[in-house]
């Protein structure tokens, strides 16, 4: 499916200059949330999973009620923590015991968040489209993310 592709370049220093001055954790995740969801076309979920007593927990969101705990592992969440890797996926319904807490979605793409060289929480984003998320999204939201880390205080 051809879309406009956003620019991530732009979006990088804007989500900089957002979070820019704030300290605190879950105020950044939650405005990172807002802020992908508002400039990314075509999502129906934008969140994060924190890592809490070695599993997902649901963490700041944009979107219909999510599922709260995910067990590393498990999902396409789970699986980008136990991978220490993105995880982009065309079709959620042939990735193997993908969680589907909302049937609409048909695409996802999860990015790991590292503080101190650990993963401790990961970006999900979900699409109700098929194949919603290519090489460039990823590349971009990547650093998104890496922008982001820069700015974990905790």
């Amino acid at each position: 499916m051809e879309q406009n592709q956003p620019n991530y370049d732009l979006l990088n220093r804007q989500l900089d200059g957002l979070l820019s001055g704030e300290q605190d954790f879950i105020a950044n995740l939650s405005n990172t949330s807002a802020f992908i969801n508002q400039f990314l076309p075509n999502i129906n979920w934008v969140g994060f999973y924190l890592i809490k007593n070695d599993a997902l927990k649901l963490g700041p969101f944009q979107g219909l009620p999510a599922c709260v705990d995910i067990e590393i592992g498990k999902g396409v969440c789970g699986t980008a923590v136990s991978k220490k890797e993105t995880q982009l996926v065309a079709d959620v319904n042939a990735f193997p015991g993908h969680i589907a807490c909302d049937a609409n979605s048909q695409s996802e793409i999860v990015v790991p968040v590292y503080y101190n060289n650990e993963i401790i929480a990961v970006l999900d984003i979900d699409a109700p489209i098929k194949s919603r998320f290519n090489s460039e999204d990823q590349e971009g939201l990547e650093q998104l993310v890496k922008t982001l880390e820069n700015h974990i205080h905790l």
